[in-house]
């Protein structure tokens, strides 16, 4: 491995132990997790900067190989989602995003004051993926919420209206002045 172009190299052989209760359990390295072959601190640090450049770039100027900085990036959204809190949810956007050709993407996220996060990511854009990214959130969340702000899409309106009827339903002004200023003409 390569910090910083200073070749590094880490060897350590865990203990095993043969418990009597739990068998045999190799001890606990509070810098690695699991099979993983990069350490907790550089994979956090690979995924932070897989957020200002590509990963390509990223993996680059890291000296690691471009699946590094993928498992790393994926390993840092786990455990942020196993590690959230989404207590207090009050408000949500539900929106579409184009993506590749022709695809899009059902996206939920938290517009609360003060808090403005991406709740979930939902391969097409049909009442399926929003239902399912309700239920990702879960009851609690859902009946907790007292605003929704979103598109005038017909089959996303349905599943507001039956899942989320008791909030205050926003629509956006994007797609609002869009329909005004269609009527124009």
């Amino acid at each position: 491995m390569s910090l910083w172009n200073i070749l590094c190299y880490l060897f350590y052989a865990p203990r095993r132990v043969d418990c009597p209760t739990h068998g045999i359990i190799v001890e606990y390295m509070p810098w690695n997790v699991g099979k993983h072959r990069l350490t907790v601190g550089l994979m956090a640090h690979l995924a932070m900067w897989a957020r200002r450049m590509s990963w390509r770039e990223t993996a680059n100027a890291f000296k690691v190989s471009w699946e590094s900085v993928f498992r790393s990036v994926e390993w840092t959204v786990n455990w942020g989602l196993k590690h959230r809190v989404l207590d207090g949810v009050k408000a949500l956007g539900i929106d579409d995003l184009h993506w590749g050709r022709g695809g899009f993407l059902t996206l939920i996220y938290q517009i609360d004051e003060g808090t403005r996060r991406l709740l979930w990511v939902g391969q097409r854009r049909t009442q399926a993926s929003l239902m399912a990214g309700l239920d990702t959130l879960g009851a609690g969340v859902v009946s907790g919420v007292e605003f929704v702000c979103s598109d005038m899409w017909r089959p996303y309106l349905n599943v507001i209206g039956k899942r989320i009827g008791h909030a205050l339903h926003v629509l956006d002004r994007f797609h609002i002045t869009a329909h005004l200023n269609g009527a124009g003409r």
